[in-house]
């Protein structure tokens, strides 16, 4: 008897084996070239300090004993060590004691860029934060003198926040705005951003206020390094924490006197000393020439 042996099954199987070795995606290399911005004598940024805030302020000149107006520490002012450095292992580490309001500043200005850094609290807090949430933050795109908001101690920027519970979150600084993906607040509560949502716009004069919290918390605990990416592109931004996308915003601008609308779309990156102390550590920038397909999507 003979025995017929059907043929076409294997003839596709070896087919489908071709094609799919066809399909192989070759691997990408995903290594950047990264500016370090981080060394022992700071030399990439400047610093500047302004007061002590004291419970109960309220925007304006803080007062000595005898009602006379204090001027701010000032630029680079070395009698006082807010900013220093220490090294752990390989790493270069940033210690801010956060004791006087201030910030490092790049001396750099960048557009079109990736930021990133590690960060974890310290244990100690200040004055007006003695009883409060530890805070700081990432002012980029900022512009302009130093001292010009409600704290007098920083440039005009947009806010990526540093905060227990809240990293992630937007703040307007001084007459900034920006529009992002989130939430309507109702009566007392903030705007929430999320990306399911249109934009809305946040400024110091709109109905929306210029204050908006992160879509999550993926924050981890104050003795573990936290990551944070910041993406700018054009008038574009995203906020990350640990790899978690909790904020979209763009049309990144400011209000002049005259109530017209600037670009605000590169500037210098302020890194906050609010009355709180934290740790900094592998802080680095690249340039990119656009965001992902993936970031794109988002907007």
């Amino acid at each position: 008897m003979k025995c017929y042996i059907n043929i076409f099954p294997i003839l596709l199987l070896l087919i489908s084996c071709s094609q799919v070795k066809n399909e192989v995606k070759p691997v990408i290399n995903d290594t950047y070239e990264w500016e370090e911005l981080i060394d022992m004598n700071l030399t990439n940024w400047d610093n500047y300090l302004s007061y002590q805030h004291q419970p109960g302020y309220d925007g304006s000149i803080p007062k000595n004993e005898k009602g006379e107006e204090i001027t701010p520490i000032g630029l680079n002012n070395s009698s006082y060590n807010v900013f220093t450095t220490f090294k752990e292992g390989e790493n270069t580490i940033i210690r801010n004691t956060g004791e006087y309001y201030g910030c490092l500043i790049t001396k750099k200005e960048y557009a079109n860029y990736h930021f990133q850094l590690k960060y974890k609290w310290g244990d100690k807090t200040w004055a007006y934060r003695k009883n409060l949430l530890k805070d700081s933050g990432i002012l980029y795109h900022s512009v302009g003198p130093m001292g010009v908001e409600y704290w007098r101690s920083w440039m005009l920027s947009q806010e990526f926040q540093i905060m227990e519970g809240h990293t992630g979150d937007y703040w307007c600084q001084k007459n900034s705005a920006i529009d992002i993906r989130a939430y309507k607040p109702e009566s007392i509560l903030d705007p929430m951003a999320h990306k399911s949502q249109d934009y809305i716009t946040l400024s110091m004069n709109s109905p929306y206020r210029n204050y908006c919290l992160r879509s999550g918390n993926y924050e981890k605990p104050d003795d573990e390094w936290n990551t944070l990416d910041l993406y700018c592109f054009d008038d574009k931004s995203l906020h990350v924490v640990n790899g978690e996308v909790v904020m979209i915003l763009k049309n990144s601008r400011y209000i002049d006197e005259q109530g017209k609308e600037i670009p605000l779309t590169k500037g210098k990156i302020q890194l906050q000393s609010e009355a709180a102390e934290i740790f900094f550590k592998d802080i680095k920038i690249r340039n990119i020439k656009s965001l992902s397909i993936e970031q794109q999507k988002l907007f």
